[in-house]
């Protein structure tokens, strides 16, 4: 899966796109794990204390936020499928 991560995030991962080898059908919480086996410090800046996401972070597929997905965490994932990761940037 090729995921696109955006602002700060970005300092962490070294780049702005990386492929991570999940198959096909694979779920978002899966996409996560390996985010975070791959990139452990990202764990503290996308999950609370509870394992969920924090609401300043947006993770998108296909242009759609995940807490908006039907099936949220265990939403399907597909080889193709558009994946970005962004904190809330402020500014004024």
């Amino acid at each position: 899966m090729r995921v696109d991560f955006y602002a700060t995030l970005r300092q962490i991962v070294g780049t702005k796109t990386v492929d991570f080898p999940l198959p096909d059908g694979s779920t978002i919480g899966h996409l996560l794990e390996e985010v975070f086996f791959r990139y452990p410090a990202m764990r503290s800046e996308l999950l609370d204390d509870e394992g969920q996401l924090y609401g300043h972070v947006h993770v998108l597929v296909n242009g759609r936020g995940v807490p908006y997905l039907e099936n949220i965490m265990n939403t399907v994932i597909h080889i193709g499928d558009t994946i970005s990761i962004f904190p809330a940037v402020g500014g004024g």
